[in-house]
């Protein structure tokens, strides 16, 4: 005998139907946990009131159908790649959660540039990602490698946005690059670009490239102090462009001063000599 029909005194019928066994959206499941809570302590209270299971097995059943149906349907699988959480589907059958049964890693997606030209990487994926704790790495495996073997990588410093762009391209650079998807330290998808460098620049565009990056590179060094021209009265005399309106009565006004105080050092010293005798 069921536990339900231990409450009524009596076998109930085998499972309606209706019940799930079709997978649901895992984040569903505490919404669908809430409702047989509340179910299995309203057919409880049926029971101590002695209803008979006639009428209230089917009217649990039939609340537990409306709930089933406003359950939000579970995202389809987006291939080629990658671990799809919004896409985790819960099974209630067995009471477990399954993800899409994709690689991790991404198809290999060819760049081709010329060189000295732009090379631009975007570490997208076409299915929903978390919207906090996203963070992204890129690697690369140079020489030439078109590979998606992890050994042969190595990380590229400075390179943390969704984002990568390598300019201007050259030879060096013609590898496969790696980008990984990573939230809260654990990974998403791992997506991986060739990069082709053919050919040569033309060369107006490859001078105007290096004077570019000469004014990038550029450095200011430290500014020289200027200080006005102070002219000694022998630069004045030999320089006749120095002598302005402003230095001549600058000039003028010297000659005084020194004619006045040679004036007063004069009369000074006669005082004080004939003060003596």
């Amino acid at each position: 005998m069921s536990t339900l029909g231990m409450w009524f005194g009596r076998d109930l019928p085998p499972p309606s139907p209706y019940l799930p066994l079709l997978p649901s959206d895992y984040d569903e499941r505490s919404h669908l946990h809430d409702a047989f809570t509340q179910m299995t302590h309203s057919l409880q209270e049926m029971a101590a009131a002695q209803w008979s299971f006639l009428v209230a097995f089917p009217d649990a059943v039939e609340k537990m159908k409306n709930v089933i149906i406003q359950l939000k349907e579970v995202q389809a699988c987006i291939p080629p790649c990658g671990l799809q959480e919004a896409s985790r589907r819960f099974r209630c059958r067995g009471c477990y959660s399954t993800v899409c049964d994709l690689p991790l890693d991404c198809p290999i997606q060819d760049v081709t540039v010329t060189r000295g030209g732009q090379a631009m990487f975007s570490c997208a994926v076409n299915f929903p990602l978390p919207k906090e704790e996203i963070t992204y790495s890129w690697k690369f495996a140079e020489g030439g490698l078109r590979t998606q073997d992890v050994t042969y990588f190595r990380d590229v410093p400075r390179a943390e946005g969704y984002l990568a762009r390598i300019r201007p391209a050259q030879p060096t650079h013609q590898g496969t690059f790696s980008c990984v998807i990573k939230h809260d330290q654990r990974p998403l998808a791992r997506l991986y670009f060739f990069l082709n460098v053919t050919g040569s620049p033309a060369r107006g565009e490859t001078e105007l490239q290096f004077k570019f990056r000469e004014v990038l590179l550029w450095a200011p060094r430290d500014a020289e102090m200027i200080e006005p021209w102070t002219p000694s009265l022998g630069e004045l005399l030999a320089r006749p462009e120095a002598l302005t309106l402003k230095n001549l009565c600058l000039l003028a006004a010297a000659a005084a001063l020194a004619s006045a105080s040679a004036i007063l050092l004069i009369w000074m010293f006669f005082r004080w000599y004939f003060s003596g005798n």
